[in-house]
């Protein structure tokens, strides 16, 4: 008895068509734990706007009404592209240029950045071979890139 009243209880605090956590959009996150079917899209948002790249890629993957508010909101993926260019401006400038969207643009950015800016900080001046670099300290680069990487060694 005590259990069908807290159930009530729960639902009467839900919004009207929200009573199973889907929003009335079907198949959205299930469970009254699922802030989005909750929560005005904005909001959401707001909650979103506050994750690093890889938890908002993981966050997007996590059930279909979180993956429509992420795929959906266009700052969230400018956001990250913006602290990227720093590293990859020709890069993202001309993915822009070109007309990719700011998620296409930064995932196809985003990893190169991080290795550019640890060759670029001179995490690997004192490499002694090539055996030694780590898995991850290498992908693919344009000469231009390299150039720019080779510049930065220069000047050390």
């Amino acid at each position: 008895m005590a259990g069908e009243r807290s159930a009530a209880g729960r639902a009467a605090l839900l919004p009207a068509g929200r009573e199973t956590g889907r929003g009335g959009g079907g198949g959205g996150g299930g469970g009254p734990a699922d802030f989005v079917a909750l929560l005005p899209p904005e909001v959401s948002s707001r909650i979103f706007s506050d994750l690093d790249v890889e938890s908002l890629c993981h966050a997007a993957v996590t059930c279909k009404g979180w993956h429509r508010v992420i795929e959906s909101d266009d700052r969230l993926w400018r956001h990250h592209c913006l602290s990227v260019r720093a590293v990859c401006q020709r890069e993202i400038d001309c993915d822009r240029g070109n007309g990719y969207s700011w998620k296409i643009t930064l995932l196809r950015n985003y990893w190169k950045s991080k290795v550019k800016q640890e060759w670029l900080s001179g995490k690997y001046s004192n490499i002694p071979s090539q055996n030694s670099l780590p898995e991850k300290s290498m992908y693919p680069m344009d000469a231009d890139t390299w150039g720019e990487i080779l510049e930065a060694e220069l000047e050390r």
